[in-house]
Parts: C-alpha cells; sequence; structure tokens
C-alpha cells in the first residue's frame, strides 16, 4: 500500500514537469521563433517581414497584416527589444513603434522628440536612441551640432531628456552601463557614461567609423571609408589602446561587419569574410560569394549568415546561406531591406 502511494506521487511529480516542460515551449504568438526582415522603404512607407527559424513558414508584411490601415512610417532604420515588447525606428517619420514582439500588436506611438531617429539600445529600463537631427556635418565651431541621443522611459514611452552629441552619431551599443557610438564622418568613436550622464573623452579611431560590435572587452568597428580600403579598428575598453587590422583594397569596399562564436565576420562587395576575432590581419581569401547585388543588411547568427540585397522601388531579396556559404533559403521580402532581428 505505502510503495502504492510513492508511485502515485512520482507518477503526478513526473506528469507535472512535463506539462510545465511543454507550456515553457509553447510559442508566445505567432511570431516567436523566428526572424524579423526591416525593410526601410521609402520615406513614407516601409514594411516588416517574418520568417520562422526553421524556413518553412514567411510573412511578407507583418505590421499590416496585425495594424490594418496604421503606417508604421518610412525610412524604417532599426528594432529594438525590451521584455515582450518590440521597438520599431521610423526615421522618415520621427517615430518609434511599440509592439508586442509576438503578435506585433501596435500597443504605443513615441512620435515627439525625436529628429530622425536611427538606433536605439536598452538599459534600466529607458530606452538611448540615437537621432540624426539633419543627417549634416557636424561641426561644433560652426554651431552644427544638432545629433543628440534621445533617452525614454519606457513606462509611459516619453522622450525625458536629450543629450546633445556634437558630433555626427551612427551607430550604438550598451555595454556596462556605458553606451558606444561609431560617428558617421568624424574621426571619433563617441562614449556616454549613463550613470554620469556625461559625454566621456572620445577615441580618435579615424573617418566613418560604422558597424560596432563588443566581445570579450573589446569595440570592435568597421571603417568604411568613402573611395578607400576598409579597417577593422578594435578598441580595449579597460585602457582604450587601439589595434587595426587594414582590409586589402583589392577585396573591394568594406560593408557590413558582425560577431559570431569568436569570429569577425565582414563583407567587401558582396563577397564574405572571416577572421578570428584574436587575428591581427585579415583574411586572404572570402568564404563565399553572395547571391546580392548589393548587400544592404548583415547578421550572423546560430550557423547561418543572412544577407540583405537591397531594392529600393521593388522588392528585395533575403539570402540565408550556412557557414560554409551554401545556400539555405532565398526570400522575396519588401523595398530596401536592411536587417533582421531575432525573436527567440
Amino acid at each position: 500500500m505505502k510503495f502504492s502511494k510513492l508511485l502515485l506521487i512520482a507518477l503526478s511529480i513526473s506528469l507535472f514537469a512535463s506539462c510545465s516542460s511543454d507550456d515553457d515551449d509553447t510559442p508566445k504568438g505567432a511570431y516567436d521563433n523566428g526572424f524579423f526582415i526591416l525593410n526601410e522603404g521609402s520615406k513614407s512607407l516601409g514594411t516588416i517581414s517574418f520568417s520562422s527559424n526553421d524556413l518553412t513558414s514567411f510573412t511578407k508584411n507583418v505590421y499590416e497584416k496585425e495594424n490594418g490601415t496604421d503606417a508604421v512610417g518610412g525610412y524604417l532604420q532599426n528594432i529594438f527589444f525590451s521584455g515582450d515588447r518590440a521597438y520599431i525606428i521610423a526615421g522618415g517619420s520621427n517615430v518609434i513603434n511599440v509592439v508586442n514582439r509576438y503578435t506585433f500588436k501596435l500597443i504605443a506611438k513615441i512620435d515627439s522628440g525625436l529628429v530622425a531617429p536611427r538606433y536605439g539600445v536598452v538599459k534600466d529600463g529607458k530606452a538611448y536612441v540615437i537621432n540624426a537631427g539633419e543627417y549634416s556635418y557636424e561641426n561644433p565651431a560652426t554651431g552644427d551640432t544638432d545629433d543628440y541621443i534621445a533617452v525614454i522611459n519606457l513606462s509611459n514611452n516619453t522622450v525625458e531628456s536629450k543629450v546633445a552629441l556634437n558630433s555626427t552619431a551612427n551607430r550604438v551599443i550598451e555595454e556596462n552601463g556605458k553606451l558606444y557610438i561609431t560617428d558617421a564622418y568624424n574621426d571619433k568613436l563617441l562614449i556616454y557614461n549613463i550613470a554620469s550622464k556625461a559625454l566621456e573623452t572620445p577615441v580618435t579611431i579615424g573617418y566613418d567609423g560604422d558597424s560596432i560590435e563588443e566581445e570579450d572587452g573589446v569595440i570592435f568597428i568597421l571603417r568604411k571609408p568613402y573611395g578607400g580600403a576598409g579597417e577593422i579598428v578594435k578598441v580595449k575598453i579597460s585602457d582604450k589602446s587601439i589595434s587595426r587590422i587594414a582590409l586589402p583594397s583589392s577585396i573591394g569596399d568594406a560593408g557590413f561587419m558582425d560577431i559570431e562564436d569568436d569570429k569577425v565576420y565582414y563583407t567587401a562587395s558582396n563577397s564574405v569574410y572571416s577572421i578570428s576575432t584574436t587575428a591581427t590581419t585579415a583574411a586572404t581569401a572570402a568564404l563565399f560569394a553572395s547571391d546580392a547585388s548589393y548587400v544592404y543588411g548583415f547578421t550572423v547568427k546560430d550557423n547561418r549568415i543572412y544577407i540583405a540585397d537591397a531594392k529600393f522601388g521593388a522588392d528585395s531579396k533575403a539570402f540565408i546561406y550556412n557557414l560554409s556559404g551554401v545556400l539555405q533559403k532565398e526570400l522575396v521580402t519588401g523595398a530596401g531591406s536592411n536587417g533582421f532581428y531575432f525573436n527567440d
């Protein structure tokens, strides 16, 4: 009798654990376990596509599907996440659309205090969004200093303050309470200390800093100077020391960079290259040449390489490869596809 009771208890615990495990795997919405493709579009209208991680399901325009006639805005620039929310930056419309990241239903619009917003990150319940202002060359001597960080309180979706950058802001990452911001037209890596609410002394890295990533205490920046050879700049966070990896001019114009599993992946023209994060010289041969005629978006994640082949005024394409360059999927997206954002 005592054995039977113990067996019954054990079976009950097993069934409960099994059900709990199944519940944990239940999708939180139609757009769980997949990735969004941001399509920049025109000044007035961009779109967002979605693919499941297994590449078997694809929806070309998820925002319109879930929100009807509401317009997401134009020149879509970036998506960032916080909790169960996704924040879609529409730089052409000076608005950030707040949606549930799993259902894509609209929750709110942040449409005040923004001027050409570009990229955003979240830290301790606040979003820090780079605003490009008039997209002009920033020259503090002449008063041309309109780029800034909009600090957004995510509890009420309002811009609570602005931080003047006195420089031309581009991309941003957050690491250990500091924002690291590349400068599109000047030669500095900007640093903003969130706790002290102050800009620190910038690091001189050279003109045209663009893609930026952090790995093992080092900031990696891809410089892609117009008409010149590209360069990967490595800035050690602890002492701000710099090392450089020159990209040979023979590979063409540098494009985008990402880091995955201790490897730096970067593009030049339509080809993909890879080096170790500890490398001191550039790759001499490409991993593969992509099918893209104009690479406009690039991400590496979980043994796949994602490339956006952008067209404007027509549908773009997204190509998904394995790390050896074998094509896994080709998707027809929307105009000006520029980025991939993973929802899992």
